[in-house]
């Protein structure tokens, strides 16, 4: 269904933004990543500063429950490309992992350490509100669970900011990062296997982009099973903690893809396998915590024909929404523990039709997906 473009405006906007929504709105149908999104909605509020792009690709299956995201986008454009890819491939991880959950995402431009004030978050919590009960927005790349919990006073749209038993046992404040770190870290041991032939990852050398809170997660998982860790961030101070801590060997960001190693996780932004990298990618397997990796559908068989197995992104990165949606239906953490566990059963499923077809595994995932929410 085509719902129209809706915009939410507290008072008038930024000559660039006002600039920007006539041309999204005489464009954003034919644009390239719009894939019959239900809503699309933009606010701008002058008083904070705050501008902010919400989409909702698909809830025949539940609400659309996704990150809301806080990025220094290089042009408006940009933001709107992201929250409707990010968007997209909400439906599709909600649906390989099982939930009754639809798929959106939320994008407010600005560099989170120089923009970001509590008063902006208010003016987002408010956002949130107007757009009814269709859209739930939960941490991500520049949010915090503190920075949901001051929308969370304007709204009840928000998730992952209640206090409670983690799926390692120990107290949460609502943070999903443990549950995708782990779930990153089941998913990439199955992807192993599955190349490499191998449960042990003693000695494994693996390169992670981004050494978050996700990818430091990954990192510590990693470490305890054995493997050789290889890492780099856009923030010095990240890669500083994991070489102190992990032993991991610091990389530049113009190197880490290209290393010899075993496994390449991604962990940062997206769009990073694509013509420029992927023939200089020596790693047999990628299995990763970014979201949209491929940068176009075609570099999924550009992979296959490298001989590279790619995990799909968000097949693999499942364990924070699978964490959050517990949240709101009962939360106990052995069991959203074992349905993290569950994303190795996917990911088999992916390998084994994939090997079977001769079809790369985004793709054999994108038509899983659809199976269960397209019904």
């Amino acid at each position: 269904m085509n719902a129209p473009i809706s915009s939410a405006m507290n008072s008038p906007v930024s000559a660039r933004m006002t600039h920007d929504k006539e041309q999204l709105n005489m464009s954003v149908f034919s644009h390239p990543e719009f894939d019959n999104h239900e809503q699309l909605a933009f606010f701008c509020d002058e008083e904070t500063g705050l501008q902010a792009i919400i989409a909702v690709h698909n809830t025949n299956l539940g609400p659309a429950l996704g990150g809301c995201r806080m990025w220094d986008y290089a042009s408006d454009e940009e933001a709107l490309r992201d929250v409707l890819r990010l968007s997209k491939g909400m439906t599709y991880k909600s649906a390989l992992a099982n939930l009754k959950l639809g798929g959106g995402k939320s994008v407010i431009l600005g560099d989170p350490r120089k923009h970001k004030t509590e008063d902006l978050l208010a003016a987002m919590g408010r956002f949130l509100e107007r757009t009814g009960d269709q859209y739930i927005a939960a941490e991500d790349s520049g949010t915090s669970v503190p920075d949901l919990q001051v929308m969370n006073r304007y709204t009840n749209n928000v998730a992952g900011v209640t206090e409670r038993t983690g799926i390692d046992g120990l107290p949460c404040n609502g943070d999903p990062s443990p549950a995708t770190a782990y779930g990153t870290f089941v998913g990439l041991k199955t992807a192993v296997k599955h190349k490499l032939g191998t449960d042990d990852l003693t000695g494994l050398k693996v390169a992670i982009q981004g050494v978050g809170n996700v990818g430091y997660r990954l990192a510590k998982h990693l470490k305890m099973a054995g493997a050789e860790l290889f890492v780099t961030d856009i923030h010095d101070e990240q890669v500083r903690l994991a070489v102190t801590e992990l032993d991991a060997t610091a990389v530049s960001q113009s190197d880490i893809l290209s290393l010899d190693v075993d496994v390449l996780a991604p962990c940062a932004l997206g769009a990073v396998l694509n013509d420029a990298t992927i023939p200089r990618i020596k790693a047999k397997v990628i299995a990763g915590a970014a979201n949209n990796m491929l940068a176009h559908a075609r570099h999924d068989q550009m992979l296959l024909d490298h001989g590279i197995l790619y995990a799909p992104d968000y097949v693999v990165n499942a364990g924070g929404i699978i964490d959050i949606y517990y949240e709101r239906i009962g939360h106990e953490h052995n069991a959203v523990r074992a349905h993290i566990d569950t994303i190795a059963d996917t990911l088999n499923e992916i390998f084994q039709r994939s090997d079977n077809s001769g079809r790369p595994t985004g793709e054999i995932a994108n038509l899983l997906a659809e199976e269960r929410f397209m019904k």
